[in-house]
């Protein structure tokens, strides 16, 4: 198997408003807990990441702009507007999701940060 040499963990960094709305998701870097595709973490990180961003654009009417790089692990998705009560659904889901891999795996693979703007 081809060791990961990218470095080793995933950061996801929740942005919101003062008044407590979703602005930006942004995901960099992969989790390291197994050699390139073993690697059950940066696997479970990827789906909750990227079903949360698919179902935003394919269930809900959110604005947004999404950009990526999956050689690097980066994905960037901004809001544009205020989201409606199932986008914020879909994204509290994925906290939640994100939060059980930190609580099963724990923070040497994936750090959760969240920021108010």
């Amino acid at each position: 198997m081809k060791k990961s040499t990218l470095k080793s963990m995933t950061t996801i960094t929740i942005i919101k408003s003062k008044n407590g709305e979703y602005k930006e998701v942004t995901c960099k870097g992969h989790a390291g807990y197994a050699d390139t595709g073993n690697d059950i973490v940066c696997c479970a990180i990827s789906i909750l990441v990227l079903n949360t961003i698919n179902s935003l654009d394919e269930l809900t009417d959110t604005e947004m702009e999404v950009t990526s790089d999956e050689d690097k692990g980066f994905i960037n998705c901004r809001f544009n507007g205020k989201l409606d009560k199932s986008s914020i659904l879909l994204l509290d889901s994925m906290i939640l999701g994100l939060q059980n891999v930190v609580s099963e795996y724990g923070r040497k693979y994936l750090k959760l940060k969240f920021k108010e703007v």
